[in-house]
């Protein structure tokens, strides 16, 4: 019953957690300096313990946060008692990582983003880092991407709010951020929410809608019927604002060929790509298939 005692030469000092016994130190030697340094030894154990419970709560109520897993009434409860304030800005960022997450990926992350001891990085799967970071009221979306290009991550979404309980919203708009930004940026490295332009709309579209509207334009062929050629060729048109002589300066084409290839699409589509609103339907058809390609991978 005794919190230690002394047993043939050796010290026995109990280690408990909430007035529960966890573990028993044991010290050899029967001196006072044995015992002194016995009981400086189950008093850190102890306090290890509560830190460790302390970070393990706030991990598992941060996991629970992100997934929407909380009543409102608990979300503040819960944060009251872990000390975690309810009322600050705080950015979401979802690191996805080019291969399966290691520790050394893990404790990158937590020397560039964990500056703070109110900052938390956590992970609900194999391939992405989770960063919930607070913030100043002078951070905006510059600081945040010039944070989010240093990161040791293949892509990285992010979205800001204001409160707690916004924090799985923000997780989700994230998500939404990184996958917009795979379809229709694979370019980028990093994507935020605020700028998905009219990946947005498209990403949020019914499959059969999508191919309602792609039979409509293309009738029975799709894009991926084009040869590399014209693929190019429309491209580079896009890019260059419709202007005929630019696209064809870039290819290295006569101004000739250039229409020539226009026409033939415009026989094979219906569409004339230099003719505003045909442009723009032919736009966003090419990006309704790539929704509609990166669907069908997620379903195999």
């Amino acid at each position: 019953q005794a919190a230690s005692q002394l047993v043939k030469g050796y010290q026995y000092f109990k280690v408990c957690d909430d007035y529960q016994l966890e573990y028993i130190l044991v010290a050899h030697g029967e001196d006072e300096d044995t015992y002194m340094v016995g009981k400086l030894a189950a008093f850190q154990i102890q306090s290890l313990i509560v830190a460790y419970k302390e970070r393990f709560d706030k991990d598992s109520f941060i996991k629970n946060l992100l997934l929407d897993n909380l009543l409102l009434v608990d979300i503040y409860n819960r944060a009251k008692k872990l000390h975690i304030d309810a009322d600050v800005r705080r950015v979401v960022m979802i690191l996805e990582l080019e291969q399966e997450r290691e520790h050394s990926s893990m404790e990158s992350v937590k020397s560039l983003f964990g500056g703070k001891s109110k900052d938390f990085i956590t992970a609900v799967d194999e391939k992405n880092i989770i960063v919930v970071k607070e913030l100043s009221d002078k951070d905006g979306n510059k600081e945040l991407e010039k944070m989010a290009l240093e990161a040791v991550a293949d892509r990285l979404g992010g979205t800001i709010v204001s409160e707690l309980k916004e924090v799985s919203r923000s997780y989700k708009e994230a998500r939404m951020a990184l996958d917009v930004g795979k379809i229709f940026s694979p370019e980028k490295d990093v994507i935020a929410y605020s700028s998905l332009g009219i990946g947005r709309l498209i990403y949020q579209l019914p499959i059969p809608l999508c191919k309602m509207f792609i039979k409509e334009i293309f009738g029975g062929k799709s894009p991926d019927d084009f040869d590399e050629e014209t693929l190019v060729t429309i491209d580079k048109f896009f890019e260059n604002s419709l202007n005929v002589s630019e696209t064809s300066r870039q290819l290295y084409i006569h101004r000739n060929t250039l229409v020539y290839r226009l026409d033939k699409l415009q026989k094979s589509t219906g569409l004339d790509l230099r003719v505003f609103e045909d442009a723009i339907t032919f736009k966003i058809a090419l990006m309704v298939v790539r929704y509609m390609k990166y669907m069908e991978t997620l379903e195999y």
